[in-house]
């Protein structure tokens, strides 16, 4: 049994559809309460807001998590990170891996980043995301994980004390044997951690038949599928069906900045109404939630419509200017899940969500414990059902994914 820690909901929820669609169950569970009620299975993910949060609290959020995995029968433990490595100088991926190598006495520890497929790649230590370096792509504009430095080898090494060598593409291009060999000759030079390349899918496939005698790993979407898809082949659990999608109004939440946000909602707005709020306006956040649902409840009935903190960058950065860039992204996120709380109970049974922070304060909000997550479609994965307390139908989207009418095709996806 293999228990997956997502450090966000959206990653979490990823990851399971493809797990889903290998043709094995993966709950996922957002409250890790659940763990303590688990049926025995294959492979089960625990979505967390690790990635955020202050290290001290990621560090014993995960610990926790990995007691209740340990004691509920998973052999194996994995962290999943972004497939960018999105991370500060002071964490949150190498204080967790420190916890993870001391906990289940790994070393050397192997950990991994990219996502090919979706142009997320690591190659001679160094991450590119679309086709650039990430120190040049939009990455680096990200307003609380700024990726400046491509080098994963010193980015991991400034949030962690141990030794960090790279086990690069030629070496696993040259087979498993080649990189065995080269993991024993790093671990002998005192090497604690190992960043192994993720040039294509080729390298993501071995570097998880690398990690699959150890106890723990730690990577992004490409490396953890495949550790999940090597447990699933030997598991005799299977999969059960998924509930089927809930019936009612829709809406769309935005929380997530940039050009790719920008660009979906445009492409929404051609279509439907979309209210944006002001991250400026400085009446009490309960006046500014309860105004955008009497603006829904006008809006509210057979075609979706939309709200948005997103907006142009100018106003992006007066308002993180005005808070600071964590305390906008809180009011963002605080707002939206107001919004998503007051939505539901008026009727919507269709969400979609984009942002990973956006989508884990709406999922707290609305009281969601654990959805069974679809398996990969045209518009790639993100879509779950809850049954309890209420049926429901999600999408929660990264934000930096996704085709320009994503929104809207998502939305039209999700009828029963």
């Amino acid at each position: 049994m293999l228990g997956i820690v997502a450090d966000d909901f959206t990653g979490g929820l990823m990851i399971a559809g493809y797990i889903e669609g290998a043709g094995i169950a993966c709950p996922v569970l957002f409250d890790k309460s659940e763990l303590n009620a688990i049926e025995p299975a294959g492979v089960v993910v625990v979505a967390t807001r690790t990635r955020l949060i202050p290290a001290a609290e990621a560090v014993a959020e995960v610990d926790d998590i990995a007691g209740r995995l340990d004691a509920a029968g998973c052999d194996k433990v994995a962290y999943k990170v972004c497939a960018s490595f999105d991370s500060t100088d002071d964490g949150n991926i190498g204080p967790v891996a420190d916890l993870l190598a001391r906990r289940y006495g790994q070393s050397p520890l192997l950990l991994s980043a990219g996502f090919p497929r979706f142009g997320s790649t690591v190659h001679q230590g160094y991450l590119f995301y679309r086709n650039r370096l990430v120190s040049e792509s939009i990455k680096r504009f990200d307003p609380l994980t700024p990726m400046t430095d491509p080098d994963l080898v010193r980015v991991l090494s400034r949030q962690t004390s141990a030794k960090v060598g790279l086990l690069p593409h030629a070496v696993l291009h040259a087979g498993y044997d080649a990189a065995q060999a080269a993991i024993g000759a790093l671990s002998g030079d005192g090497v604690d951690y190992i960043m192994v390349d993720c040039s294509d899918d080729s390298d993501a496939r071995l570097s998880a038949r690398l990690a699959a005698p150890m106890r723990t790993t730690v990577g992004s979407d490409a490396h953890i599928i495949a550790v999940a898809q090597a447990v699933a082949e030997k598991s005799a659990a299977g999969a059960t069906p998924v509930p089927a999608h809930a019936d009612g109004p829709a809406a769309v939440l935005v929380g997530s900045v940039g050009p790719v946000a920008m660009a979906q909602l445009g492409a929404f707005a051609a279509r439907y109404p979309v209210l944006t709020l002001d991250l400026l306006d400085e009446r009490p956040e309960e006046a500014i939630i309860d105004e955008a649902l009497r603006w829904a409840g006008t809006h509210m009935g057979d075609a979706p419509f939309a709200v948005t903190t997103a907006d142009e960058t100018e106003a992006v950065e007066r308002a993180q200017k005005a808070h600071g860039t964590l305390q906008a992204a809180r009011k963002a996120e605080r707002l939206l899940a107001g919004i998503a709380r007051g939505v539901v109970d008026r009727g919507v049974r269709r969400l979609v969500v984009a942002g990973g922070e956006t989508s884990g304060s709406v999922v707290e909000a609305l009281g969601v414990r654990r959805v069974r997550a679809l398996p990969e479609s045209e518009l790639g994965t993100g879509f779950c059902i809850v049954e309890t307390p209420l049926h429901l139908s999600l999408f929660l989207k990264p934000g930096k994914l996704g085709a320009d009418d994503v929104l809207l095709r998502a939305v039209d996806a999700m009828h029963a």
